[in-house]
């Protein structure tokens, strides 16, 4: 088996004409090898006959003259009658023997060497008809043995000369059927390459059909390919047309949702601040609520506008995960002091369920797409409540935040994660404040692709959603790390923290100074007030010391930036120095404004700004400077 499959192999590793050349071979030896085989067997035998007919001869010779010196017992004579039979051809011994087997006669050849040989034997009859002995002959087989050889060569020179005819015929015949063959082939690699692929017509009737057909299908072939080709160009430029379509529609909304968000954050950001303002000491119930309707106006304004730039540092890529070990329930504690009054306000239940877990991920991050999820959940749950859990599968954590909202039909969840995507708004019950712009579930799942996870949903409507974030776990520390301070709410105010304080705020919008001017003042600051770079530098010429702290907006006019202003201040002979802390507030949302902000490493507040952000951003910046003097 293993033989045959061996030969098998080796048949199959040689070419088309050295196969046809063997198919050849093979039949033609075997035939020529029978023939030779049958004839050499018919010639030796013949030559063996004849080698015993010529003892039998010159035994009946020897016999017959040998008849009356028997009768006689005459030896001497008998003797001469056997020396004179050794001397015929080919003989090499004559014997003869009595009656009784006695060997009265024995003449041996001794002028050649002696061989295998033949005897034959004739008896020796009297007048009378009786036996009186036997003459035995041995004839030399020779003659037989030199026919013998003389055919090997005869077969080897006849064999060799067939087996070279055929072969020569057969590689003609091969080179005439495989040659087509072979071009047909080298066309086809010509055809895989794209080349022109035609082929000359020639050989057999069969060939030549098989070659017309191949040019018909490489010629068609080849057209195909060229209309293909001509399509693929056309469809790659229209598609860089669309895409370039597509580029600059999106960079058009771009920069209109930019212009519209730091244009409509301008004036809501000085509402914010006279809100608070106005605020301050009133005591009139009347105008308090009033009041408490313009700020629930701006927060709602401002949640807005929180996911347009959520969504803006996402496209700058100014977010990077900054990862960190930390209590999951650290974050489950925030979320509920953050969400709790919200849910109780709309008679919701807000249920945070403690856990032990730790996790290795960034705290702001999954701050933002929990937050947005329980804010998602409070605004189109009417009843009921959201809960807030974890559970540990294999090596993940995964945060489940339910609700017994209004949920999502099956056909709508695949695209609730895209971009400015609401469901129909039809039929709820939340009223104008469930209205959003389609980004939270968006900047959750961008969030979640750069924590290298996913967002889950399972919605089933008027009954539900629950929206799952596997997180990764980890061993608990031995001691517990303090978050960013940014996540968490604010810290306790020190009301005198701003007393004597120096704040130079620069805008160069009127009202928003103004603004600032009021909010800070009731906090017990002194403000300085620019509106442009001249203005901050004629400050430092005739200030006495420099202030405490810089608030200054990052768009200016003319051109300017609040970076450039705060450079140049360092720079002035009497400008600000390291004790002087630096806050840059913007509503700014263009990708490279953002990146520019973020390689300044100064601290930054997106516009609209609440006076409590600003309270704690201050004490924050102030503490940062005071560690920093400490330090050296």
């Amino acid at each position: 088996m293993s033989w045959s499959f061996r030969a098998l192999r080796l048949l199959a590793g040689l070419t088309l004409a050295q196969q046809l050349v063997l198919l050849a071979l093979l039949p033609a030896t075997v035939a020529t090898l029978g023939a030779i085989a049958v004839l050499t067997r018919q010639h030796l035998e013949n030559l063996t006959a004849l080698m015993r007919a010529n003892a039998q001869t010159v035994a009946l010779q020897v016999a017959t003259v040998a008849q009356s010196q028997m009768q006689h017992m005459d030896r001497r004579a008998l003797q001469r009658t056997a020396l004179s039979g050794s001397f015929q051809p080919h003989v090499q011994q004559v014997q003869i023997w009595s009656e009784e087997g006695e060997i009265v006669a024995n003449a041996e050849t001794v002028d050649r060497q002696r061989g295998e040989g033949l005897q034959v034997v004739a008896p020796i009859t009297g007048d009378d008809g009786r036996h009186n002995g036997k003459v035995m002959v041995e004839m030399s087989l020779d003659a037989v043995a030199s026919a013998k050889q003389a055919v090997w060569l005869n077969v080897v020179i006849v064999l060799g000369a067939s087996l070279a005819g055929v072969g020569l015929a057969g590689w003609w015949a091969a080179r005439r059927i495989s040659a087509p063959i072979q071009a047909l082939g080298e066309a086809v690699d010509r055809l895989g390459a794209g080349e022109d692929a035609q082929v000359e017509i020639e050989g057999s009737a069969e060939v030549r059909r098989l070659q017309h057909g191949f040019n018909l299908a490489a010629r068609a072939l080849l057209d195909s390919r060229n209309q293909l080709e001509s399509r693929i160009v056309n469809a790659t430029a229209e598609l860089a047309s669309k895409n370039q379509q597509l580029e600059v529609a999106s960079q058009a909304k771009t920069r209109l949702l930019a212009a519209a968000s730091h244009d409509l954050r301008q004036p809501l950001h000085a509402l914010t601040l006279f809100s608070d303002g106005l605020a301050k000491g009133e005591t009139d119930p009347v105008r308090l609520q009033r009041i408490g309707h313009i700020r629930e106006c701006v927060e709602s304004l401002d949640r807005l506008f929180s996911e347009l730039l959520n969504l803006s540092q996402l496209d700058a890529g100014v977010l990077q995960p900054q990862w960190t070990d930390f209590a999951l329930d650290t974050l489950f504690d925030e979320i509920s002091r953050n969400f709790r009054a919200v849910a109780e306000q709309k008679n919701l239940r807000l249920v945070v369920r403690k856990t032990e877990a730790w996790v290795r991920c960034d705290y702001v991050m999954l701050s933002r797409i929990l937050n947005n999820l329980v804010s998602n959940s409070l605004r189109h749950t009417t009843e009921g409540g959201i809960l807030v859990g974890a559970r540990r599968r294999g090596k993940a954590i995964r945060i489940d935040v339910w609700d017994t909202g209004i949920g999502i039909a099956a056909h709508h969840q695949p695209r609730v994660f895209e971009e400015f995507y609401q469901v129909d708004p039809q039929g709820r019950q939340g009223g104008r404040e469930s209205r959003g712009m389609g980004l939270g579930l968006a900047t959750v799942q961008r969030l979640a692709a750069l924590l290298n996870t996913r967002v889950e949903l399972i919605s089933r409507p008027n009954k539900g959603t629950c929206v799952r974030v596997p997180v990764r776990a980890t061993a608990p520390a031995t001691s517990l790390p303090a978050p960013p301070a940014q996540a968490f709410g604010p810290p306790a105010e020190d009301d005198a923290g701003l007393v004597d304080m120096v704040v130079l705020v620069i805008d160069d919008e009127r009202t928003i100074l103004e603004g600032l001017q009021v909010v800070l003042a009731n906090w017990g600051a002194q403000v300085l007030a620019a509106q442009s770079r001249s203005e901050a530098l004629a400050l430092a010429d005739a200030w006495d010391r420099p202030p405490d702290i810089v608030v200054s907006d990052l768009l200016l006019q003319g051109g300017d930036n609040g970076l450039d202003v705060i450079a140049a201040l360092e720079r002035h002979p009497r400008g600000i120095g390291p004790s002087t802390a630096r806050l840059l507030v913007t509503g700014e949302t263009k990708p490279d404004r953002l990146r520019e902000v973020a390689s300044a490493g100064v601290a930054v507040l997106y516009k609209p700004v609440s006076p409590r952000v600003l309270r704690q951003a201050i004490n924050i910046q102030l503490a940062a400077v005071r560690s920093a003097a400490a330090a050296l």
